[in-house]
């Protein structure tokens, strides 16, 4: 029998395209398409709030890109050469080849000043993006296990996106720059034992050396944004693996994610992206930005007037500057207290930062897995404690600026000086008052109107002449909202067995801290089921 014209095979029989066995290739080796179909069942909370964490990705992206472009025209060397640029007002004069590139990136390159101007506003919305998101972070709650891993990787990409941006900000070679050079170079200088070598080791010799922005920039561009990148994705990787947290509503348990599904999140996000990259390009193109032509060159016997870091280092400089100059003698060695204490006191402040979810843990003793968010107002001294650490770094970014605020308001240097001496101590305290205050008066609020309802501002007069307000019962939905929180109950005394007097102490300081936290005046009782039907029964 001869052979026969076939028709061409559909299905499982048909020859498969090249671009089939591909993918069909690299998922047999890569598992792309399992990843990609579990990734596409997952759904993403919709509140406002995670909007804060999209803005430093999309950010960094803009800071990656901008930063390839830059690196182009960019020359990092300490090397003398004569100005002779479109600025004509320092044409002739002696600049590094780091301050002659960035000039001409700035007046010569198409699109480079923009593009410049762009990198350093993206810096700026990255930092207080991380920073502000973090700080959401802790207010709710969501640094609880099982994402307390997480909340360190932030925690390390605040620092080093403040880190960043110092190098960054001083490869210019400026004389702004320059200034904060020589403030840092005595921060390290004041660290005993190894301040010498630190400062030796960073600057290739002598302050400020020949081999300052050639290091610069080899930490800025490689060594920085590469840990940045690998903690970036390790965030988002952890993030996908325990899943998104939420606050509670209807429908919304602690193994579940209520919102909408990831391919109306991608297009959101998308249109997200070209928004905040708008907004940055826009603040490029019309805010002016480190204007270094108008700082000139870096000269080490000249410091810049009025010289102010990026906001994020502001809260370092403040506290140099409002440090007394201490010092102490001792073995023929001066320990310089006015520098070394104000980078301790930083240090402690992130510090605190970066334990405290593990101090919380502790308190509590509640090793469960916590998916569900807190609402500010329902961990009043949480809330409290992070409302003074944030009025600590206000404090001492208005130190940073102590001239400005003399000159501008026409005050003494040292008035404004010991008012922040006094405000970093003072203000702390009124900041965490006033935050647990008005904390525990949302939380009485939402009990009344758990118990009373929503008032409607209706009044009703009775038929003895009496006038009341109309009372509205709430919804079951919003009852759960209100009433979805755990309440820890302060450990009592004995709580932990102790086997020797060395675990006596953290034993007391515990349950001091846990009464602290949870006791008598740190909450206000939530209405239980019993008092709930007593009241609107009697409705």
């Amino acid at each position: 029998m001869g052979t026969e014209d076939r028709p061409a095979e559909s299905g499982q029989g048909r020859r498969k395209r090249s671009g089939e066995k591909l993918a069909d290739w690299a998922d047999g080796r890569l598992g792309l398409h399992r990843v990609v179909r579990a990734t596409m069942r997952k759904a993403f909370p919709d509140h406002w709030s995670y909007m804060l964490g999209e803005i430093c990705v999309y950010s960094f992206l803009v800071i990656i890109l901008t930063g390839v472009y830059l690196t182009f025209y960019f020359h990092p060397s300490s090397a003398q050469v004569t100005y002779d640029g479109s600025y004509a007002p320092l044409r002739g004069q002696l600049v590094s080849e780091a301050f002659d590139s960035t000039m001409d990136i700035s007046f010569d390159v198409r699109g480079g000043l923009l593009i410049r101007q762009a990198h350093h506003w993206a810096a700026l919305v990255f930092v207080a993006a991380v920073l502000v998101h973090m700080m959401r972070v802790f207010f709710t709650g969501a640094f609880r296990r099982p994402r307390e891993v997480n909340w360190l990787l932030g925690f390390s990409l605040l620092v080093l996106a403040m880190f960043a941006g110092l190098t960054g900000y001083d490869l210019p070679d400026d004389q702004l720059s320059g200034t904060g050079l020589a403030i840092v170079n005595g921060t390290l200088l004041s660290t005993p034992i190894i301040g010498s070598y630190l400062s030796f080791f960073l600057f290739g010799g002598d302050f400020p050396g020949n081999d300052l922005v050639p290091r610069f920039n080899t930490i800025h561009i490689l060594v920085i944004p590469g840990i940045m990148a690998a903690v970036v994705v390790a965030h988002l990787a952890l993030l996908l693996y325990h899943k998104h947290t939420q606050f509670a509503g209807p429908g919304r348990t602690k193994t579940n994610v209520v919102g909408p599904p990831v391919q109306v999140y991608a297009v959101k996000s998308a249109g997200y992206f070209f928004m905040v990259a708008g907004v940055i390009f826009i603040a490029a193109a019309i805010a002016q930005i480190n204007p270094i032509w108008r700082y000139g060159p870096y000269r080490p016997d000249q410091v810049s007037a009025g010289s102010q870091p990026d906001w994020y280092m502001g809260v370092a400089d403040g506290l140099l500057r409002v440090m007394p100059g201490w010092e102490l003698n001792f073995w023929g060695h001066t320990l310089a207290l006015d520098n070394f204490l104000p980078l301790m006191a930083g240090v402690c402040l992130f510090l605190a930062m970066g334990v405290y979810p593990f101090i919380e843990a502790w308190v509590t003793g509640d090793d469960r897995e916590q998916n569900l968010l807190d609402r500010p107002r329902d961990r009043p001294v949480r809330t409290g404690l992070g409302v003074a650490w944030l009025s600590v770094y206000v404090v001492a970014l208005l130190g940073a600026a102590n001239d400005l605020i003399a000159t501008h308001f026409r005050l003494s240097v040292n008035t404004v000086t010991w008012a922040v001496r006094f405000g970093l101590f003072v203000v702390p305290v009124l900041a965490y008052i006033v935050a647990k205050r008005c904390a525990l008066g949302l939380q009485r609020r939402d009990r009344e109107k758990v118990l009373h309802g929503r008032e409607t501002g209706v009044v009703k007069r009775l038929s003895y002449g009496e006038f009341v307000e109309v009372h509205e019962p709430l919804t079951r939905e919003q009852l759960h909202s209100l009433t979805a929180h755990q309440q820890y109950k302060p450990l009592p005394a004995g709580t932990e067995q102790t086997t020797n007097g060395g675990r006596a102490w953290t034993r007391r300081l515990r349950v001091k801290l846990s009464r602290g936290y949870y006791g008598e005046n740190a909450q206000i009782t939530k209405p239980t089921p019993r008092e709930y039907e007593e009241i609107t029964s009697g409705h």
